[in-house]
């Protein structure tokens, strides 16, 4: 008799914190969000739950649906932690005749400058003769929803299945490669300034322009340079991968043509670690990453490049019991057709703690004073790892908290449709999850 009694009041006990702690992190939302005067102009929705106890601590419109911009690389993240193995693949290789077969990969980490290692480019150098690359699918360079009209800035990046240098022409005054030894950095002068570019092929494409600062025109490539004072990246058009194919043959000299290898044996290339990639996709919010992961997740496990069949693969297979299917249809989250709830993030994060273990997800993931973090969550920064998330009256953040009491916490809050300044309404989610961290 005691023993039922003892449990019956464990269980109240129980049910009593719950409901305590859910009104007091209601209370701290209503003070610090709900009535801040910029997110009051729209709507938010919070979720906050506790893996150990399987027990959410709070929800607010927490099943209701939002624009989670580049909160949408968490799900971009799990695809490529599942699919791409320790090792991202450059290509699958066959050599005939002296000549070399090439299938790309979508590796975005092909020349890019940030990557010293670089298997393809020196297999492409070191053999035969001529170089057959097999293009036969084709990639829209612009996922469905996209601004078209932010062309010529550096977060959208044309996406296909043979990226060069991220698909971007580097510019600054300094040299731009990790390794210089591997293509030497070319010096040009704009608007009486020296600066090193990458690719060189683009170096007689680049013009002065009064105020321009940067651009480029609309339906071709030509660069607009006013001055520059660090580094910029503006998009090329690939042009259904002939820019990278003339890029290309200017680097090797050598004849590179398109067509598809007879020769049934091929050989898998590798190029960086896996996480090597993951990690600055998910600091810098990298789109160009973020889209490459999918096409690269896409060709890894379905055999074939298709961003729409892999994203219906993960919802009908590995996502299929996520409490509320959202409409997903980017890796990086600039489009507005996407809509996830905050339930189906902390879904996400709790499935991805379990398959890959809290500490890679450490590794990769950004925490206070670092990426987009770089001047939130400074003190203490190691008690949160998030994603952070930003388009024009949309800001969201989901992530893993770590509480003073060493309690782990899985939370999103997704604002959308706000007016006013979006630093106000980052600093107020600050405000209230280190509210959270700090009480409990």
């Amino acid at each position: 008799m005691k023993l039922i009694q003892s449990s019956f009041l464990l269980i109240v006990l129980l049910m009593f914190g719950s409901c305590s702690i859910s009104k007091k992190i209601g209370r701290a939302a209503h003070t610090i969000l709900l009535q801040d005067t910029v997110i009051s102009t729209g709507h938010i929705g919070i979720s906050i739950y506790e893996p150990a106890t399987d027990k959410y601590w709070y929800n607010l419109n927490a099943a209701q649906y939002f624009t989670p911009a580049s909160n949408t690389k968490l799900f971009t993240l799990y695809a490529g932690m599942k699919y791409l193995e320790d090792s991202l693949v450059a290509a699958r290789y066959s050599v005939a005749a002296n000549t070399l077969f090439i299938e790309p990969a979508a590796d975005p980490t092909f020349l890019h400058p940030d990557f010293a290692k670089q298997p393809l480019f020196s297999l492409m150098n070191t053999t035969g003769d001529s170089i057959v690359i097999a293009l036969k699918t084709d990639v829209e360079p612009y996922g469905q929803g996209w601004a078209w009209d932010d062309y010529d800035q550096s977060y959208l990046s044309e996406r296909s299945k043979l990226p060069v240098y991220g698909n971007v022409l580097w510019l600054n005054t300094k040299p731009i490669l990790s390794n210089p030894s591997i293509i030497n950095d070319q010096l040009t002068s704009v608007a009486n300034q020296s600066l090193y570019l990458q690719p060189t092929y683009f170096a007689n494409k680049i013009t002065f322009q009064k105020e321009a600062y940067y651009a480029r025109d609309k339906n071709k490539n030509q660069f607009y340079i006013d001055s520059i004072f660090h580094e910029i990246t503006i998009p090329f058009i690939t042009n259904t991968a002939s820019t990278q194919l003339d890029i290309l043959r200017q680097l090797t000299n050598k004849k590179i043509t398109t067509g598809e290898s007879t020769i049934n044996k091929t050989t898998v290339l590798k190029s960086q670690p896996t996480d090597s990639m993951l990690k600055p996709m998910m600091h810098n919010s990298d789109n160009f990453f973020a889209e490459q992961t999918l096409l690269m997740a896409s060709n890894q496990h379905l055999g074939f490049i298709n961003d729409a069949a892999i994203i219906d693969t993960l919802l009908k297979k590995d996502l299929a019991d996520i409490p509320q299917k959202p409409t997903w249809v980017d890796g990086s989250g600039l489009s507005r057709y996407n809509l996830f709830t905050p339930q189906s993030f902390v879904y996400l994060l709790n499935k991805m703690k379990n398959e890959f273990g809290l500490e890679r997800l450490k590794n990769i993931l950004p925490t206070g004073g670092t990426g987009t973090f770089k001047n939130y969550y400074v003190t203490d920064s190691s008690f949160i790892y998030a994603k952070t998330g930003s388009l024009s009256g949309c800001i969201t953040i989901s992530g893993y908290l770590i509480t003073r009491k060493n309690k782990l916490l899985i939370f999103s809050v997704l604002t959308n449709n706000f007016k006013g300044r979006a630093t106000a309404v980052r600093r107020a989610v600050e405000k209230f999850i280190s509210g959270v961290r700090r009480d409990y």
